[in-house]
């Protein structure tokens, strides 16, 4: 059953929602105006012919040649030939076979009446996908009610922040760290106040979650000079230098991807240990600063046990193939650890769990002191 909404969570739910719908309306500044002469379109594999794919080893080159039946817009039911284009990395290429479901960009003439020729981008999973995000938003809701409305609505803003206003930022050449601290105090007010509420509890959380995305920032800009890491190690970063934006400073973005990846596991063992210190003081009111900060260190201890352990588990599963590449090969455990790639991970890993270990003291302080304090009833 859904809780009665307090007057102060309607108003920031609905402030919210203004703010999102303003998002997705907003241009990001590089949105591209749909090309008329295109059209994406869902199309159903009727058959395929893979003559002209060479074959060396388990890598394939060459182009895979589909009889496509399209499955919507004004050219539905329409058949015809469809390319896929096989560049011999696993990675990028996606091989089809009869009843695949696919995304096509079709080339249309001048007028928009007639299909030039027709490009596989990839298996089409839009449907899957929004699926799943149904089903996550139905079980949220049913397990936590009105909290798990919210927890959606923040969910959302959390990722039109980053796709709108992050991104773009970064993009349009912002100094990376200090936009990436207004982007991450944004979004943790926000989260805090709509879940906890607009009360000293959020106060105490809010602060406390700062408190360890500042530390962690710091630590992030000191070692990462240390480590002397150029943030191309990234994934598709050198790309962006050859797309025209070699203005992009790419070890600053890398450095603040450091304390935004940490942000939400600060966030958690801020609200947690917030929460339960405004649970001992409702419990006993005449509680003093000491024992209430006492108490927010145990609650600490507990979870920063089990938190630093899943942040490496998050950081290490991404590069599990290139672990297992190294250890197959015999590869000395110095060389290992020296690699830019598994320095880069270090650093993550640690300077974030540093984040992770102060969060828990400053926010146990902070609501030690603001909790404890008399309400005037003057």
């Amino acid at each position: 059953m859904f809780k009665i909404p307090q007057k102060s969570d309607l108003i920031l739910v609905s402030l919210l929602i203004l703010v999102c719908i303003c998002l997705i309306l907003a241009p990001n500044g590089f949105d591209k105006s749909n090309h008329s002469s295109s059209l994406r379109v869902k199309a159903l594999v009727l058959s395929t012919n893979d003559d002209l794919i060479v074959e060396t080893g388990i890598i394939k080159t060459g182009t895979q040649v589909l009889q496509i039946r399209i499955l919507n817009s004004r050219f539905k039911g329409k058949e015809l030939k469809a390319f896929n284009q096989l560049i011999g990395q696993m990675e990028f290429d996606k091989v089809f076979s009869e009843g695949d479901k696919a995304l096509t960009v079709l080339n249309l003439n001048q007028d928009q009446t007639k299909i030039i020729n027709a490009n596989i981008v990839d298996h089409y999973r839009i449907n899957i996908e929004l699926w799943l995000l149904v089903l996550f938003v139905i079980l949220l809701i049913c397990f936590a009610g009105w909290t798990g409305v919210k927890a959606i609505l923040s969910f959302m803003f959390t990722g039109l922040a980053i796709w709108k206003l992050l991104l773009p930022g970064f993009l349009k050449g912002y100094s990376p760290i200090p936009l990436s601290l207004g982007i991450v105090a944004l979004l943790t007010s926000v989260i805090i106040f709509l879940v906890a509420g607009t009360n000293r509890k959020g106060v105490v959380a809010f602060l406390g979650a700062m408190s360890g995305v500042a530390i962690t920032c710091l630590m992030a800009i000191f070692f990462g000079d240390l480590f002397n890491i150029h943030g191309a190690i990234k994934p598709f970063s050198e790309t962006l230098l050859y797309s025209g934006f070699a203005h992009l400073n790419l070890t600053e973005i890398f450095l603040a991807g450091i304390f935004i990846s940490s942000s939400g596991a600060v966030m958690d063992i801020s609200m947690d240990i917030a929460a339960s210190q405004c649970e001992v003081v409702n419990h006993n009111p005449n509680i003093g600063h000491k024992e209430l900060r006492k108490s927010g260190f145990e609650v600490g201890k507990a979870v920063i046990g089990t938190m630093t352990t899943t942040l490496l588990l998050a950081y290490s599963g991404g590069f599990s193939a290139l672990l297992m590449v190294f250890i197959a090969q015999g590869t000395p455990m110095t060389n290992i650890l020296n690699l830019t790639y598994v320095s880069g991970e270090m650093l993550h890993t640690l300077v974030g769990s540093f984040g992770l270990i102060l969060v828990a003291p400053f926010t146990a302080i902070i609501g030690s002191w603001i909790l404890t304090q008399k309400v005037s009833k003057s």
